[in-house]
């Protein structure tokens, strides 16, 4: 029976609303479709009667001359089969997949990317999607071609992209380069595409790899974070209830009093990951899958009530940042369509960049030099913990770090008990008046004279 070779496209968009052309192979009723890498914006834009792209898409040419090349390359593959009896659609995509292993790295990264964003993977497609912007651009700029093959990978090549890298300037702070640790991360990804094509097979050997010779490492940092006194200065920050720096202080806090939970997830908190009469609270970190059940302690549960309205139901997020009525608010996480998850981590994207802006004019209220941003309060609940002397597999545990050496990296070693005496603990009112002391000091170093002399005056005829 002959194996027919057509094209069509795909009746549902893909995760960034593309219709991607598919290659349709059938043979006595068995159908097989593998995706193209030419995806339209439109459906319109497929003549599925000539089986090619119109002329309304500005590639047409191009991608009309791609399907033509590619059919043709099956047909090809598919008439060798016949000669050798081996004419069926399964030895026919073995054989032309196999032939595919090519060649280009450039094309297995891309794919890659793609297929984590697809599958809603969107932390790690962020970073797969840089690295392969800069190697794109690297590729461009330094070695005036498009294409990389894995034959090409070499430690010369691999010490050639790290100079090209060292060269770049940092997106957010344009007149400082590219810092160590961030370079490191784009040859962790590097290492990772080519670790995982060597044990898919077809492409390179164990012996071909070339971070056998190249090595990259990053440097030790000093990761910012608050100390009881600044923390202290924030909480007695005089700011309008139900303002948004009001809120967005309560949104610090609440992290803080939670272990540093991200901001992630923070958002998404529901009224039902409150358990156990309000004593508890249990969610599922988006990061790395794990379940958190942390004890509320009295700070946190006082922020619930600024939140709690009679109305409200358990599916409805405990915090004003994400639409209740949105799509993404009405499925579980775990079984969230990947078009969905990318909706909800553009809002939580927003919503971050927001509580940020407002925690830095927070700190400059406060006397605060630090870069204070939602994440920081993660590292300020590992500081509190270090100076608190609790042993750090609790803090590794309230973490939810795999590794102690994560861990450690944010506030190095020490020793005590159980999570839920260490939460207790930690946030131990007792030192709350000293606290208190050393906050207000703090708010006075960033008075100038005038509104020092101003504030004194207004004491002195206080006490009148």
């Amino acid at each position: 029976m002959a194996i027919t070779i057509n094209f069509e496209i795909n009746n549902r968009a893909n995760s960034s609303g593309h219709y991607v052309v598919m290659l349709r192979l059938t043979q006595d009723r068995k159908l097989k479709r593998i995706k193209t890498s030419i995806q339209l914006k439109s459906k319109s834009d497929w003549n599925a009667k000539k089986q090619l792209v119109r002329s309304s898409e500005p590639n047409y040419e191009v991608w009309n001359t791609n399907l033509q090349d590619l059919k043709e390359a099956y047909r090809k593959k598919a008439d060798a089969l016949k000669s050798e009896g081996r004419y069926t659609i399964e030895c026919l995509l073995s054989d032309v997949q196999s032939s595919e292993k090519s060649s280009s790295f450039l094309v297995y990264a891309k794919n890659r990317k793609d297929e984590l964003e697809e599958s809603g993977n969107y932390h790690n497609y962020k970073k797969y999607n840089n690295f392969y912007n800069k190697l794109t651009d690297f590729l461009k700029n330094d070695c005036k071609k498009d294409d990389l093959l894995f034959s090409e990978l070499t430690p010369a090549l691999l010490n050639k992209f790290d100079t090209y890298l060292h060269t770049l300037h940092n997106n957010r702070q344009q007149d400082k380069l590219l810092h160590q640790n961030t370079i490191q991360v784009e040859f962790k990804v590097f290492k990772a595409l080519v670790n995982r094509a060597i044990k898919e097979g077809g492409y390179l050997t164990i012996n071909e790899n070339p971070f056998k010779v190249f090595s990259f490492k990053g440097v030790p940092t000093e990761k910012e974070k608050l100390n009881e006194s600044e923390i202290q200065a924030i909480k007695l920050l005089d700011l309008k209830e139900g303002s948004l720096i009001w809120h967005c202080r309560n949104y610090f806090l609440f992290s803080l009093y939670c272990a540093g939970i991200r901001c992630a997830d923070f958002c998404c908190l529901k009224w039902c990951n409150i358990i156990e009469n309000g004593n508890r609270i249990l969610y599922k970190m988006q990061k790395n899958n794990k379940d958190r059940n942390l004890l509320l302690i009295d700070n946190a549960k006082a922020i619930l009530k600024c939140y709690k309205r009679p109305e409200a139901k358990p599916s409805d997020y405990i915090f004003p940042l994400l639409n209740n009525d949105a799509e993404f608010a009405k499925i579980k996480f775990d079984v969230l369509p990947a078009d969905k998850k990318k909706e909800l981590f553009k809002a939580i994207g927003a919503k971050n960049a927001l509580i940020n802006k407002e925690l830095k004019k927070i700190g400059k209220l406060a006397g605060i030099e630090k870069n204070i941003s939602f994440h920081i309060s993660r590292h300020s609940f590992a500081n509190m913990a270090k100076e608190k002397k609790i042993d750090s597999r609790n803090i590794q545990n309230l973490l939810a770090h795999s590794e102690l050496s994560t861990t450690e990296r944010y506030m190095g070693s020490f020793d005590t008990d159980s999570n839920d005496m260490a939460l207790r603990y930690i946030f131990d009112n007792s030192s709350d008046v000293a606290s208190d002391t050393d906050a207000l000091l703090q708010q006075l170093k960033s008075l100038d004279a005038t509104s020092l002399a101003d504030l004194l005056n207004k004491l002195q005829s206080a006490n009148k």
